[in-house]
């Protein structure tokens, strides 16, 4: 055993007195004034809207349309308008202003000398009939299937004449007078 186990007693702590007792005290006080400060603030807003609300004009509170003189209403849509302005005459460009943007007239007639815009369009469109029900035929090109009715337009860009039967096998005629017969 050591000689000063049991010798040496020790003292409590003693508190630091008053002055730390009343600062516990006061930030007690002032954090509950707080707090019944900011559950009071919203009341306070709501009943004293007129402090803290948005001031709106005053204005007539009636019913009643003003008297004001009439007024001409035109409703004329831009498409309807005439432009009365004589056309602008733009000054002619050179024909090729930058050598970069050639092209050549190769091509632009065909032997017979008609004009390549106006040449049909090589090879006819292959659709084919699948079935006809209702008045309806199920069509099928390369591009998919489409259910057509007399009217309705066709991948040759012709319309669906008529829907026939011939033979027992139905066949639709188109506006070009094309003849398509189910297989």
């Amino acid at each position: 055993m050591t000689d000063f186990d049991d010798d040496e007693k020790i003292a409590p702590l003693k508190p630091k007195g008053r002055r730390t007792t009343m600062l516990d005290r006061t930030l007690t006080v002032t954090g509950l004034l707080l707090a019944g400060a900011s559950a009071f603030f919203p009341w306070y807003v709501f009943f004293n809207e007129d402090k803290f609300g948005i001031n709106v004009a005053q204005g007539d509170r009636t019913r009643e349309l003003p008297d004001w003189p009439a007024r001409n209403v035109f409703s004329v849509s831009p498409l309807a308008m005439a432009n009365k302005n004589p056309p602008e005459k733009k000054p002619e460009l050179p024909i090729d202003p930058l050598t970069t943007a050639t092209v050549s007239s190769i091509g632009k007639e065909d032997d017979k000398g008609i004009p390549a815009e106006d040449q049909p369009f090589p090879g006819k469109s292959s659709f084919r009939l699948l079935h006809v029900a209702n008045g309806r035929a199920l069509i099928e090109d390369n591009s998919g299937m489409y259910v057509v009715r007399v009217g309705s337009i066709l991948p040759d860009e012709s319309r669906l004449a008529t829907l026939e039967e011939r033979d027992g096998k139905w066949v639709i005629v188109t506006s070009k007078g094309d003849v398509y017969q189910r297989n």
